[in-house]
C-alpha cells in the first residue's frame, strides 16, 4: 500500500500527529527493525501525547491563571512554612476529585497567589476544569449579572467549575449583599467541588469581614467543610527577586546606622 494514501486517510480521520509519526518511521532506517506492535505503539503515542498537551493548553487557557506557576517550580528552599509531605499530597489533585478545600493565608508578597495558581497548574494536569478569580472582580461580575439578567446562569459556570480558586479574599469588609453571594458561590460547591481561597487576612478575622453573623456563620462553616488549611510566614519574596528594591532596603538600613 502506497505511503500518500495513508497520510492523507490519517488526515481524514483528524489523525495528524500519527499521520507526522507515520512520515518520520517511514524515512528512518533504523525503524525497519522495529516490530508491527511498537511501530504502532509509536503511532499511537504521538497522536495520545499531542491530544494530552492540547487538552492541557486548552484547560490552563481557560483557567485564566493570573501567573504561570507550576509545582516544580514553587520555592521550598525559603522557609515559609509550607509542609513538603502535605504539598506532595495536594499536587496530586486528588483533594480536587474528593472536593475538598483549600485555605491559604499569610501577609503581603509571601507567595499566596503564585502558590494557587501552582495548584490550579497540578489541577489542569490531572485533567480538571480550573477557574482563577479574585473576589473583588467575582464580586463585581455578580452584581452587574444582576442587573443584566444573567446572575442564574454565571451561579450555574460557577457550580461547573470542578476548582474554583478565589484569590484577595478580605482585602475590603464585605456588605450584606456581597457575603450573601459569597455564600450562595459556596453552597452551590459544598460536597459537590473543590474551592481554594487564598487571604492576607488571617483566618481567624473572615467573621468580621461579614456583617451578618448568620451570613458569616454559614459561609464559615462552608469554607472548613473538608479543608486543608495552610499558612505561609516569613519576608515578601518581591523583595527577595527584586535587586533594586533590596539596594534600596539596604541603603535605608545604612543610614539609620
Amino acid at each position: 500500500m502506497l505511503k500518500q494514501p495513508i497520510l492523507d486517510q490519517l488526515h481524514a480521520l483528524r489523525l495528524p500527529m500519527m499521520a507526522n509519526a507515520y512520515h518520520r518511521l517511514a524515512q528512518d532506517p533504523e525503524a525497519d527493525g522495529l516490530t508491527f506492535d511498537e511501530r504502532f505503539a509509536l503511532l499511537v503515542d504521538a497522536e495520545w501525547i499531542s491530544r494530552q498537551n492540547r487538552k492541557l493548553a486548552k484547560l490552563l487557557r481557560d483557567a485564566h491563571l493570573r501567573l504561570p506557576a507550576c509545582p516544580e517550580d514553587v520555592d521550598l528552599q525559603t522557609p515559609r512554612g509550607l509542609d513538603r509531605a502535605l504539598l506532595r499530597t495536594l499536587w496530586e489533585s486528588q483533594w480536587v476529585g474528593h472536593h475538598h478545600h483549600v485555605v491559604v493565608t499569610g501577609p503581603t508578597g509571601v507567595g499566596k497567589t503564585y502558590f494557587v495558581c501552582a495548584l490550579g497548574h497540578a489541577a489542569c494536569r490531572q485533567g480538571y476544569r480550573v477557574r482563577y478569580l479574585r473576589l473583588p472582580r467575582l464580586l463585581d461580575e455578580l452584581y452587574l449579572s444582576r442587573g443584566d439578567g444573567s446572575y442564574a446562569n454565571r451561579l450555574r459556570q460557577l457550580a461547573k467549575t470542578e476548582l474554583l480558586i478565589l484569590d484577595d479574599w478580605g482585602l475590603a469588609p464585605m456588605t450584606s449583599a456581597q457575603a450573601r453571594e459569597v455564600l450562595e458561590v459556596l453552597d452551590d460547591r459544598t460536597g459537590t467541588r473543590a474551592t481554594c481561597i487564598a487571604s492576607q487576612l488571617p483566618f481567624e478575622l473572615w467573621h468580621e469581614q461579614m456583617p451578618d453573623p448568620t451570613v458569616a456563620d454559614a459561609v464559615m462553616d462552608r469554607i472548613l467543610h473538608r479543608a486543608h488549611r495552610i499558612v505561609m510566614r516569613g519576608e515578601s519574596m518581591r523583595t527577595k527577586q527584586d535587586p533594586l528594591q533590596e539596594d534600596e532596603t539596604s541603603g535605608k538600613r545604612k543610614a539609620r546606622e
